[in-house]
Parts: structure tokens; C-alpha cells; sequence
């Protein structure tokens, strides 16, 4: 647990405390008296306070911190928007006020309406900002040029992390959108009791606000338009297919069930399987043979990026970085696998890399 959630969690629990006295004190004197003990209430209204103070400012700071992200990630035409739905709610909800207040608690009916005409007006406003638009303005509402209009990321890409170093590239120009249901399941595996994923929560938690921090990056944070009903992966294709967007994973079911349904999907891991140095024929490589081959003689190595390589005569040759001339590559279900021989038995102390190839005159 961090310094500041500690320190956050006690001074809920002081918090509750005074409530909880208090509470036990306007009790008892309401009651008046002295048949009943005054100091048994009390102290029982404190434990009660401090007990659920305790329990419960975890989820206040989780709440606080999802509502602040989503606050300062969403895009503020968008806010604008909502905050147009939210006053045009709030309208009408007066203008029914005028008819319901006469009824039997027609005051508290005013007062429920306007809290949901208000919630449903700031709703619409947020995702249907560009419908809106495009009905009162002109237009079309769709004006991304883009191949992709955008992306849908998924909780394990997410987790991942490296959609944050690929994303400062450049590479991806479209937005990135989070639907609330993500960042809720998100924020559900920061709250686990579980430690790893716990661990694994917040970590996607701090990618998104590294993220968010970045100008260079367009990360949004969406309404759903429906509620998602069963898992979550079957409400992430729906969306997708709807919107004509992407998806980014590396959920192998979620690939297979995407690309099934239509729906363009981005795969961290077979970007960078793809990009994976090529090695050819005759080429050179530098590499550490690092254990014994299955067939007698070899001895087995590893490039920078995980590519096996397979020397020929390696074998006494362990625990060595050496040069070797590659002879064949062969691609396999489990990646790209390297053959080569040892250059002429020189033997170097260096970092395993691949040798760039000369331009040909």
C-alpha cells in the first residue's frame, strides 16, 4: 500500500470517527432521558463509523480517480457537448416540474426528474456529440479521413504497457478510445484483493495517465451507448462493428472472435513478432551460444529479441559470444528459428545484434 492511500484510508477512518460520535450524540439526545446508556450508543455509533470509514475509502479514491482521469481525458468539445445535454435535461425537467409539483410529493418527483433528465441529457450530449452536430450545423458527421477512424483498446493491451512507447512514435495518428466499461474493469482489477492482479491494475491505471500526459496522444474516454451485457469482450466487438472501428488486443480469443465478426484488429504481439530483424543467407550475426543443441555437436543461442539460433559445431563453443555466418532461416509456429556456423572461429565480446546489410552499389 502507498504512503499517501495509507494516510487517505486513516483520515477517512478520523473521519468517520467524528461522525460517528456525533451521530450517537444527537441519537442520545433526541432520546432523552436516562433509561437508556447514553455511552453504549455512542461508542457503538463510533465503532460502526470507523469501521465503515475504513472499509470504504479505498472505493471513494478509486471512484475520485476514475471520475478525475475520465474528467481530464475526455476531449472538451466533448465536455461542452455534455454540458449542453446536461442544461437542456435540466429544461425540461423544470418545464414538467410546472405539471407534477400540485400532485402528492410532486416536489421530490420535480427533484428525481430533474436528476435524471439532467444524467440522460449529459449522457446523449457526450456520445452523440457529432450526430448533434452534423443535425443542427450541416455536415457530415464523419470527417476522419483516416483508414482506421479509431481504435478500441482492451484491458490486456492496457496492462501490457507498451501501447505507451508505441503510441509516442507516432505511429498510431488515430484516436484511442477507452469505453467506461474498460476503464471500470480496469479499475475492478486495481481493486482486487488479489496482489498480482492488483499489481497489474494499477499498472494500466499509470499507462493511462502517462498517456493522458503526453500531447501527442488523442486518448478519449467514451459513454457506452448500451449497457454491456455478459463479458465484456462480446460488448467490445459490438461497439467495434457498430462504429467501424478497431480493436487493439493481445487477447488471443478476442482476435479470433474480432476478426470472425469483420472487426480490424491490432495485435501487439504480432507487431512485434513482424518486427523482428530479417536475417538472410550468408549474412553475419553476433550471438552467445549459450546451451547444447539436440543433435550432437550444436550449440543453441538467442538474438536481443528472442529469436532462437541453432550454430553448427557450436558445441565448444559455450558460454561464448562469437561471430557466425547464418545458412538458413526456417519460420515455425513458435517464431522464426536461425541455422548458422561459426565465422571462422572468431570469438567476440559483445552484445548480441544483428548485423545491418550493405547497400549494394
Amino acid at each position: 500500500m502507498k504512503r499517501s492511500e495509507y494516510l487517505a484510508r486513516w483520515a477517512g477512518a478520523g473521519l468517520g470517527v467524528i461522525g460517528g460520535f456525533l451521530l450517537g450524540y444527537f441519537i442520545v439526545r433526541g432520546l432523552g432521558g436516562s433509561a437508556h446508556p447514553g455511552w453504549a450508543i455512542i461508542g457503538l455509533t463510533t465503532l460502526e463509523g470507523l469501521i465503515f470509514a475504513y472499509l470504504s475509502t479505498p472505493y471513494v479514491l478509486g471512484g475520485w480517480r476514475n471520475f478525475n482521469f475520465r474528467l481530464t481525458s475526455t476531449p472538451l468539445p466533448d465536455l461542452l457537448s455534455g454540458l449542453l445535454g446536461m442544461i437542456v435535461g435540466l429544461v425540461i425537467a423544470v418545464l414538467i416540474g410546472f405539471f407534477v409539483r400540485d400532485l402528492p410529493y410532486g416536489y421530490d418527483l420535480s427533484a428525481v426528474l430533474a436528476l435524471l433528465l439532467a444524467a440522460q441529457g449529459a449522457s446523449v450530449g457526450l456520445t452523440r456529440r457529432a450526430e448533434l452536430t452534423s443535425l443542427f450545423f450541416g455536415g457530415n458527421a464523419e470527417v476522419d479521413s483516416h483508414r482506421m477512424p479509431a481504435v478500441l483498446l482492451d484491458t490486456s493491451v492496457i496492462i501490457d504497457g507498451r501501447i505507451l512507447d508505441i503510441a509516442k512514435t507516432g505511429f498510431l495518428d488515430m484516436p484511442l478510445i477507452i469505453l467506461s466499461s474498460v476503464l471500470h474493469e480496469l479499475q475492478m482489477v486495481a481493486d482486487s484483493g488479489d496482489v498480482t492482479r492488483r499489481r497489474r491494475g494499477r499498472r494500466g491505471l499509470d499507462v493511462l495517465t502517462d498517456m493522458q500526459k503526453e500531447p501527442s496522444i488523442n486518448l478519449q474516454v467514451t459513454e457506452d451507448e448500451t449497457p454491456p451485457t455478459g463479458e465484456i469482450d462480446a460488448h467490445l466487438v459490438r461497439t467495434a462493428k457498430r462504429k467501424g472501428w478497431a480493436i487493439m488486443t493481445n487477447d488471443f480469443n478476442l482476435n479470433r472472435i474480432a476478426r470472425l465478426e469483420g472487426v480490424a484488429v491490432l495485435n501487439l504481439n504480432e507487431l512485434a513478432q513482424a518486427m523482428r530483424p530479417i536475417a538472410i543467407p550468408g549474412e553475419e550475426i553476433v550471438v552467445t551460444v549459450a546451451r547444447e543443441g539436440k543433435e550432437p555437436g550444436q550449440g543453441v543461442g538467442s538474438l536481443d529479441d528472442g529469436t532462437m539460433v541453432v550454430v553448427q559445431n557450436g558445441r565448444r563453443l559455450l558460454n561464448q559470444t562469437i561471430t557466425a555466418v547464418v545458412t538458413s532461416v526456417i519460420q515455425t509456429s513458435a517464431g522464426r528459428m536461425i541455422f548458422a556456423e561459426p565465422a571462422g572461429g572468431e570469438v567476440r565480446r559483445q552484445p548480441n545484434r544483428v548485423k545491418p546489410r550493405e547497400e549494394s552499389a
